[in-house]
């Protein structure tokens, strides 16, 4: 669930300024538990659960502070940090890192379509225990190449239609993810998110496509 509290988090709820900035919630700490999150005190999302995605969200530019709390607790926050949103913007806020040491990412995406007939992808590499890995099609033509734990790639854009993609550690031949029968469709972007706790163990090393539509 989530909720649009943009005029309770504004600085100056009667302003008459519109929010044209949005930002959505990723839950990618492998260890932490489903999660509420805050902003500026006022209840933003809750209840997500890791790996899920908010809806994005409405908000009015400018400072914010957010705290992350264990699902229905309202005390002792396991994150509490600073997040500044400009204007006309688009934010994927990422929950990442293990607990204790778990922080918050923002991740920008595009604000506008692109209307060259192409999609767009990039990998996000958000693991913790996993090391640099690059991102091939099933063919062997390597798209990313060595990209680490809080690396964001440029985006790649190819013509659309059905791909397969490989993740593979950085100088090795060992496929560690496949993604097979990935529809991609023209105009439109894409993110493939590396997650998950290889080493630990708790949670493996996946990879999930977000669609990022304008």
């Amino acid at each position: 669930m989530f909720y649009c509290p943009y005029e309770a988090m504004s600085e100056d709820p009667y302003r008459a300024e519109e929010p044209n900035s949005y930002i959505r919630v990723f839950h990618a700490s492998p260890n932490a538990p489903a999660v509420d999150v805050y902003a500026n005190d006022s209840l933003l999302v809750t209840n997500l659960s890791y790996k899920e995605l908010s809806k994005y969200i409405p908000v009015l530019p400018g400072n914010y502070n957010i705290k992350v709390y264990p699902t229905g607790q309202t005390t002792n926050p396991v994150l509490s940090t600073d997040v500044y949103i400009p204007a006309n913007s688009i934010f994927n806020v990422a929950v990442i890192g293990k607990l204790p040491d778990i922080s918050l990412y923002t991740i920008p995406e595009p604000i506008s379509a692109q209307n060259f007939g192409k999609a767009c992808i990039r990998f996000i590499h958000l693991s913790p225990t996993a090391p640099a890995v690059d991102v091939t099609l099933s063919n062997g033509v390597k798209v990313f190449n060595n990209v680490g734990f809080k690396d964001i790639t440029d985006y790649a854009c190819i013509p659309s239609g059905t791909y397969a993609f490989n993740v593979i550690p950085t100088g090795t031949n060992n496929i560690v993810l496949s993604l097979s029968g990935i529809e991609l469709l023209p105009n439109t972007y894409y993110t493939i998110y590396a997650v998950g706790d290889p080493a630990g163990g708790s949670k493996p090393l996946e990879a999930i496509l977000v669609t990022e539509p304008r």
